[in-house]
């Protein structure tokens, strides 16, 4: 089961219809025992920060936190991957998962904010996430936020600086723009979640 989390901030409609376009069979949450169960499981997100504390209110973040130590495969996106960091300036009282220590930043000055549209992936070989997708593919951003480029970044793209667009350690995975609106691309990065299999050692 694919459990897709519900943190009132989602874009879920749309990440719903994407999953079972690729034959995917979601059940949407906010449950912490429905996570307790899934095989997998998707965070979207859009909007603020700060919503992601609702994540702690539910006891979701605890139970998100152990299924990841457990192995299971875990998909942030957007905010969703934001989250995976240990905060954002946005909301410097929220503290994220840390599954990663950096701090995600606004945008720097100079470019309009928000960053909103199709650019660009400098895809690193290997990567799981992007099998069989192009080097140089667009996909669709929306955020006027950033994370910054890590040891884990599997892609970047460029706005005013480089910036991570994915993340990806052992089960953890996190794209900044949104797959369910990037056409065939981003339905790829869909397929290759479904199929992911855990590493024998968890991400964190």
């Amino acid at each position: 089961m694919i459990a897709v989390v519900d943190y009132k901030a989602g874009n879920l409609t749309s990440v719903m219809k994407a999953l079972r376009a690729v034959g995917a069979d979601p059940v949407l949450t906010e449950d912490p025992a429905q996570v307790a169960r899934a095989e997998k499981i998707i965070l979207p997100g859009v909007g603020h920060f700060a919503a992601t504390q609702y994540l702690d209110h539910r006891g979701l973040k605890s139970e998100i936190r152990r299924k990841i130590a457990a192995g299971a495969p875990f998909l942030g996106i957007c905010v969703g991957l934001q989250w995976l960091f240990a905060g954002s300036t946005e909301a410097p009282d929220c503290v994220g998962l840390a599954a990663f220590p950096e701090i995600c930043e606004r945008f720097a000055p100079g470019r309009k904010i928000p960053h909103v549209g199709w650019n660009s992936l400098a895809i690193q070989p290997n990567s799981r996430i992007f099998s069989g997708i192009p080097d140089g593919s667009f996909v669709y951003f929306t955020h006027a936020y950033r994370a910054p480029v890590t040891q884990a970044t599997v892609a970047v793209t460029d706005y005013g600086g480089p910036f991570t667009a994915a993340v990806e350690r052992g089960n953890v995975m996190g794209v900044q723009f949104h797959p369910e609106k990037s056409g065939e691309a981003g339905l790829q990065i869909l397929r290759n979640f479904l199929n992911f299999s855990s590493p024998e050692l968890p991400a964190c």
